[in-house]
């Protein structure tokens, strides 16, 4: 097993990420259009699922982007002549 086959942990971290911010967006969407107010719940006019769900979708994709394994060699290779120049 060589060194190319590696798979950055954060990518698994920020697929977890995404599938959850969406899950819980879809989740926390009825309670957009509520049939019936329910008074005791405090403060759930702030929606704080869909907010948590945007948020956390976001940042997954940000992660899922950065630690991308299959990226193309070139882009390796003028990053590592980038690094030794600095």
């Amino acid at each position: 097993m060589g060194e190319d086959a590696r798979i950055s942990i954060w990518f698994f971290i920020g697929s977890l990420l995404t599938l959850y911010g969406i899950i819980i967006f879809i989740v926390s969407v009825p309670s957009l259009f509520p049939s019936v107010p329910n008074p005791d719940v405090v403060l759930a006019r702030l929606h704080a699922g869909v907010w948590w769900g945007i948020l956390l979708f976001g940042i997954g994709v940000m992660y899922v982007t950065v630690f991308w394994p299959w990226k193309d060699k070139g882009e390796e290779q003028k990053e590592e002549q980038q690094d030794d120049q600095s």
